[in-house]
């Protein structure tokens, strides 16, 4: 192995397992961070998905209604994160060069986080429209 000494301890450990588990969620969380202050949809998100818990407290969910919402919201967190990854490693790849794989990668991984959104278009109105329905008509 080479001399380890003279790169940055940040590039010495970005390819190796975290042996310490406090370690890794310093990495978990840095990833958060890094994605929430880089990505605009993933804060959009995180205010929709908050719009929406703030709906359900609202609308008196019940925790059957919760267990359903809380996964939906993050199913899209998950897959943004996912998408930024993915991006990430294409552009390190390709760098400003167009590539047609590359192109493939990059729309298959949004249309993760597309399909992910609607679906939880679909579960809020399946359980906020009856609700709502309520209020209006009674």
């Amino acid at each position: 192995m080479g001399n380890q000494n003279n790169i940055p301890i940040e590039k010495r450990e970005s390819y190796q397992t975290s042996r310490n588990i406090f370690a890794s969620f310093k990495y978990a969380i840095n990833g958060l961070i890094y994605c929430f202050n880089t990505t605009r949809n993933f804060r959009i998100q995180i205010l929709f998905g908050s719009l929406v818990m703030i709906t359900c407290s609202l609308l008196r969910c019940s925790l059957n209604e919760y267990m359903i919402i809380i996964p939906t919201i993050f199913s899209v967190l998950i897959l943004e994160l996912l998408n930024t990854s993915i991006e990430s490693i294409v552009d390190l790849h390709v760098k400003n060069k167009f590539n047609k794989l590359a192109k493939i990668s990059k729309d298959c991984s949004a249309a993760s986080v597309l399909l992910a959104s609607l679906n939880s278009m679909f579960v809020a109105a399946f359980i906020f429209l009856p609700k709502i329905k309520l209020i209006l008509f009674n």
